[in-house]
């Protein structure tokens, strides 16, 4: 779980949508400018489909990236291509091991959550010599014109809202903790500075502690249980993501401090609801995950028979969601909520 911009949504009329609002432009802290999406030597357009499209997610233990690998899959299957989720880990060495899988098995397009922003750079150019179009799903790398399509979350947008619900939620005076997410995932970056330009307005914020938990719930249960020895009095904490939320969360109960301190979380994951649902995590921001791995597979389907993605730019950014416990009632399935 890339980066700025401003997105429009588009839900569909009268359907249960796993959200959206695909929206042109970039999504900020990459490099370089928004350039075509077929501008790359994978030219595509043969008119056919069918084959193989590979599918590179992160980590499917965490309930995120099991729902972007398993929507993209499922898409691929729908539209007459065979289709291999593999996950990095976050590692760009392994991802680089699965991309030369990719090659070797002939793979007609590559979904990717790039592993690193700046190190999966590398990853992309090599499968895009190799024929393979590649469209990014959830995070952005640093530099435009290589991958056919970057498809992400809106998550200055949402760390706006989150935030915006973060005060509201704990009052106009707070000493805080901040949970961050992986460094080398822009997301971290965007998601902290967004709560960041909301907080900074109050100025009875104080942020006693900020540490990295790596978008992890063990992490940040631990995280969270060390800040709780120096800080024993603090009365909220903000999150990159529920993972981390929910390891806060455990880390409070087990301190016996969950009733005093308000927690926000984002994602949307399915437990995160439930924390919601049992009043111990105030909201979350809800990633159209669901949403956007479809797309990127429509795309890279697009792009096999015609040549083109069909988006405008290369750089499409998802408006999130805030959930709380006055829409909590509306998820009906796994970052799937009912307009």
């Amino acid at each position: 779980m890339s980066r700025k911009a401003g997105a429009a949504l588009a839900l569909g009329i009268g359907l249960t949508v796993a959200l959206a609002g695909c929206a042109s432009g970039g999504s900020g802290s990459s490099g370089g400018s928004s350039k075509s999406s077929s501008s790359s030597s994978s030219s595509g357009g043969s008119g056919k489909k069918g084959g193989l499209i590979s599918i590179i997610v992160n980590d499917p233990a965490n309930p995120y990236w099991l729902t972007e690998g398993n929507v993209a899959s499922d898409e691929a299957k729908k539209l007459g291509y065979t289709a291999k989720v593999t996950a990095s880990k976050g590692d760009v060495n392994a991802e680089s091991q699965q991309v030369d899988t990719a090659i070797s098995s002939h793979a007609v397009a590559l979904i990717l959550d790039p592993a690193n922003a700046s190190g999966s750079i590398g990853n992309v150019k090599k499968a895009n010599a190799a024929g393979i179009p590649v469209i990014l799903v959830n995070a952005e790398i640093n530099q435009t014109g290589i991958a056919k399509a970057q498809l992400v979350s809106n998550n200055a947008q949402g760390a706006a809202i989150g935030a915006q619900q973060f005060v509201k939620a704990v009052g106009q005076k707070a000493d805080y903790v901040e949970l961050y997410g992986n460094p080398a995932d822009n997301n971290a970056a965007t998601r902290s500075n967004g709560y960041k330009t909301v907080i900074s307005q109050y100025p009875g914020y104080k942020k006693v502690a900020q540490q990295v938990a790596n978008w992890d719930r063990t992490q940040g249960h631990d995280k969270m249980q060390s800040i709780l020895q120096a800080h024993p009095k603090i009365d909220a904490v903000i999150a990159g993501n529920d993972e981390m939320a929910l390891g806060a969360i455990a880390a409070l109960k087990e301190a016996g401090k969950i009733k005093n301190v308000k927690v926000g979380g984002f994602d949307g994951s399915p437990d995160a609801v439930d924390a919601i649902k049992a009043g111990t995590l105030q909201y979350t921001v809800l990633q159209p995950v669901a949403t956007f791995a479809k797309k990127a597979v429509d795309e890279a389907d697009s792009f096999i028979r015609t040549g083109k993605t069909g988006a405008n730019q290369e750089k499409q950014a998802f408006n999130c969601i805030l959930i709380t416990k006055d829409n909590v009632s509306k998820m009906t399935g796994p970052f799937t909520i009912s307009q």
